[in-house]
């Protein structure tokens, strides 16, 4: 018995709903930001651009600046890729190139069983474990070398206390490891055996062909990577609440003093924030950090389409 085809009024059905699709997304998008900035206007007029670089946060006397969440965001989220991204690297190469077929599962469900746990559990994992080593056995000796060293040791003054801007990249990084490696791993993966395999005739190591063929093959699926876990990083909020500090003041650039971060500072104030101008700078935090995930989208595109040109310029 033969199937009924679909006629050209399913694909116009079709077509319409995934259209649809696409539309509701922008709406989502649009609606998203107009509310934002409407509840964010109060603060908006009053601050303007000043809002993003004062340092006071003063709930009390109703004086709002932003510049010390921003700074802790992106702060944590620059450790967070710096650690990552190599290790996350080396997860898939590992996995796809070096590991032992017995090995290549197991190994890699155990890395994807990471992205379950949930945040909160590295939060409390961090602050009652990992904080006290941190502290021990990292901050103490980094600052007994870097005493009295000009501008290095800055920014390993204060209190090693095991928390702060490092630790919470640190568990940031922790967090993001299994999307980028995952996502590393599955584009690798794709590249062409063929490909591999010619350069591995020609007598190419593994390194060379990881960075001569399959790094140029999959380069937009290993940034899409990179652009995920750093979006997962600095939307993080219960992890980096708990061992951030949560401090309201930027007295030095030092790595091991306490700070805040956008989404820790609305997890902490936005429940008991009255109706006014602390709301509404909340508000404005948010949008701030829309725009923030907004230039970093933007920029990988950027930085692809830079990459897709480049292609072929030298032999």
């Amino acid at each position: 018995m033969k199937r009924a085809r679909s006629g050209p009024m399913a694909d116009r059905i079709f077509g319409y709903a995934a259209k649809a699709s696409a539309l509701i997304t922008l709406v989502l998008l649009v609606a998203i930001l107009a509310s934002l900035t409407i509840s964010a206007w109060p603060a908006i007029s009053k601050y303007g651009l000043s809002f993003l670089t004062s340092t006071t946060w003063d709930p009390v006397q109703e004086d709002f600046g932003g510049l010390v969440m921003i700074y802790g965001t992106l702060a944590t989220s620059f450790i967070a890729l710096l650690i990552a991204v190599p290790v996350s690297f080396g997860i898939a190469l590992f996995l796809t190139e070096l590991s032992p077929a017995w090995l290549k599962r197991p190994l890699g469900t155990a890395i994807e069983l990471l992205a379950a746990v949930p945040s909160i559990v590295y939060g409390m994992w961090g602050l009652l474990v990992f904080g006290p080593v941190l502290a021990t056995y990292v901050q103490q000796p980094i600052q007994a070398m870097t005493a009295g060293v000009p501008y290095i040791g800055a920014f390993f003054s204060g209190p090693p206390v095991g928390i702060g801007i490092l630790s919470a990249g640190i568990i940031l990084a922790i967090m993001i490891i299994p999307f980028i490696a995952s996502v590393m791993r599955d584009v690798f993966e794709v590249t062409p055996p063929l490909l591999k395999e010619s350069a591995y005739g020609l007598g190419a190591t593994t390194w060379e062909v990881v960075t001569k063929v399959v790094l140029p093959y999959t380069k937009a699926g290993v940034i899409g990577g990179i652009m995920l876990g750093l979006g997962r990083a600095i939307g993080e909020t219960m992890a980096v609440t708990f061992v951030i500090g949560n401090f309201n003041q930027l007295d030095s650039l030092s790595l091991f003093q306490a700070a805040n971060s956008i989404t820790s500072a609305l997890a902490n104030e936005f429940a008991e924030a009255g109706e006014g101008l602390h709301q509404a700078s909340l508000m404005y935090l948010g949008l701030v950090l829309f725009f923030i995930t907004f230039v970093i989208l933007s920029l990988s595109k950027l930085l692809l389409a830079q990459l897709r040109k480049s292609e072929g310029a030298k032999s």
